[in-house]
């Protein structure tokens, strides 16, 4: 096997990791801003309240959702 074609091919798979990585980081990012307005209204205090908790939960899972029929859809 050719080594330079070895390195390519491992750099390749890094640079796709980092990749999905910076991906990961923005999706929480968005999620985080997002969420964060729509369910924290007031000053945050040392915890959650459970309203808050259970926006911030239902938030994001409807981000993750939507976010994953998106992709799916594109992918087609």
């Amino acid at each position: 096997m050719d080594p330079s074609a070895f390195n390519s091919a491992e750099l390749q798979q890094f640079l796709n990791q980092e990749k999905q990585k910076a991906m990961v980081n923005e999706l929480l990012g968005k999620i985080t801003s997002s969420c964060w307005d729509k369910c924290i209204t007031g000053t945050p205090g040392s915890k959650f309240s459970s309203s808050e908790t259970s926006c911030l939960t239902n938030c994001a899972q409807r981000y993750m959702d939507m976010s994953h029929l998106v992709m799916k859809r594109l992918q087609q």
